[in-house]
C-alpha cells in the first residue's frame, strides 16, 4: 500500500513507516501497565525494553521529519490515521495472545529491515554524499546512549554505529530494525530477555556513552 500512496518519495514513506512503528510498543506497554494495576503480573524488564524500543522508533521519525518526510499534511493524515487503527489493533491482539501479537510485529519490523536494506543498497554513492541530520548524530553518537543499547537483547555486544554521512543513518536505522526482529522473535519462545546492561554483561567504560 506504501509503495502505491508515496511512489516516488521515500522519506515520506519512511515517515509513515516510522510513525505506525512506534504503535505496537505503546500497545505493549499500555497492555503491562493495566496488568500490573490490576495486580495480576508484573514485567518490568519488559516494560523497560518495549520502551526503549519506542524511544529508538521515535528517533527513526525524527530523523525522517528532519528530512522532510512530514511536510504534506495528507502525509501525517494517512499515517496518523493508520497508527491509531494498528493501536488498536496491536491492544487488542496483546490482551488476547501476547505471542500472536510478537509474531505480527516481528513481521512488521522484518519488512522495515527489507525496505531500509533495499535503501541503501539503492542510494549508496547518493547517501554518501550527503551529512547526517543532527538528530542521528545526538542519538546514535554523541547523546545518552544507555536506552539505545536497551532494546538491543540476547547479546552483550555493544553497537556504536558510524555517524559520518547520510549512509551511515539509513544503515544504523536498517541494522536497528534488525534488532526489533529479534527481540520479537525471542519474546514468542522466551519468558526472560538479557540486554547489555545486564549483570551479566561487562561494558568497557569507554563505550558507555553516558
Amino acid at each position: 500500500i506504501f509503495d502505491t500512496l508515496f511512489a516516488g518519495r521515500d522519506y515520506p514513506r519512511f515517515y509513515a513507516l516510522e510513525t505506525i512503528a512506534r504503535v505496537p510498543y505503546f500497545s505493549y506497554t499500555a497492555a503491562l501497565h493495566f496488568y500490573e494495576t490490576i495486580g495480576m503480573w508484573r514485567k518490568a524488564k519488559y516494560l523497560k525494553i518495549h520502551f526503549a524500543e519506542d524511544w529508538n522508533e521515535m528517533h527513526h521519525l525524527m530523523i525522517m521529519e528532519s528530512l522532510g518526510g512530514a511536510e504534506r499534511w495528507s502525509d501525517r493524515f494517512i499515517a496518523q490515521h493508520i497508527g491509531v487503527g494498528y493501536y488498536l489493533l496491536a491492544l487488542g491482539l496483546y490482551f488476547w495472545n501476547p505471542t500472536m501479537a510478537y509474531n505480527l510485529n516481528e513481521y512488521v519490523e522484518e519488512h522495515a529491515f527489507l525496505t531500509y536494506d533495499q535503501f541503501v543498497k539503492d542510494h549508496g554513492e547518493e547517501l554518501k554524499a550527503q551529512p547526517a541530520p543532527q538528530v542521528a548524530v545526538d542519538y546514535y553518537r554523541d547523546g545518552d546512549l544507555y536506552m539505545f543499547d536497551e532494546f538491543q537483547t540476547g547479546s552483550c555486544e555493544i553497537r556504536r554505529p558510524k555517524m559520518d554521512n547520510l549512509y551511515d543513518v539509513f544503515a544504523a536505522i536498517r541494522d536497528d530494525e534488525a534488532q526489533h526482529v529479534k527481540t520479537m522473535a525471542a519474546l514468542q519462545t522466551e519468558t526472560e530477555l538479557s540486554t547489555a546492561h545486564d549483570d551479566s554483561c561487562e561494558i568497557p567504560e569507554e563505550l558507555l556513552g553516558y
